[in-house]
């Protein structure tokens, strides 16, 4: 899959912008198509329900896209997009942990904690969620289908 042809929706509340921007940077330079959705300021406050939801209404526009949201602890967001259908949203920690998700439940957003997570592991996680593929045999499909 080439990386240009997979779009990266990336938004976060105020508390997440610093890891946002970098994130936006790396990822550009990847080779990614990324649209920042915002937030940029780090003075006002913003809450995590309205990102998640202004991610969710690009990713309905677009639905192979890829969607990366940042808060403090990542479990808002996380929690704020499982809201939508169309979502499946996981916290990852870890670059192993966003493969796995990616494989075993074909997640589409990335949530991350920007008050826990150093700025290269989130990185490293944000590669691998969006370079890992969905194992899209038939136990797979039928349990997502089950929570859709």
């Amino acid at each position: 899959m080439n990386k240009q042809d997979i779009t990266v929706y990336l938004a976060a509340d105020h508390r997440g912008v610093g890891l946002k921007l970098y994130l936006y940077e790396m990822l550009l330079a990847d080779g990614y198509t990324v649209v920042n959705l915002g937030t940029d300021n780090l003075e006002a406050p913003v809450d995590f329900p309205d990102v998640a939801a202004k991610l969710a209404d690009k990713m309905l526009e677009n639905p192979e896209s890829r969607g990366i949201l940042i808060c403090g602890t990542g479990a808002g967001m996380e929690i704020a997009a499982n809201r939508y259908k169309h979502i499946r949203a996981s916290r990852c920690e870890r670059p192993e942990q966003a493969r796995d998700d990616r494989f075993h439940d074909d997640i589409n957003v990335l949530t991350l904690a920007a008050d826990d997570i150093d700025i290269e592991v989130a990185f490293l996680c944000a590669q691998a969620f969006l370079e890992s593929p969905f194992d899209n045999c038939e136990k797979r499909i039928r349990r997502i289908q089950k929570i859709s």
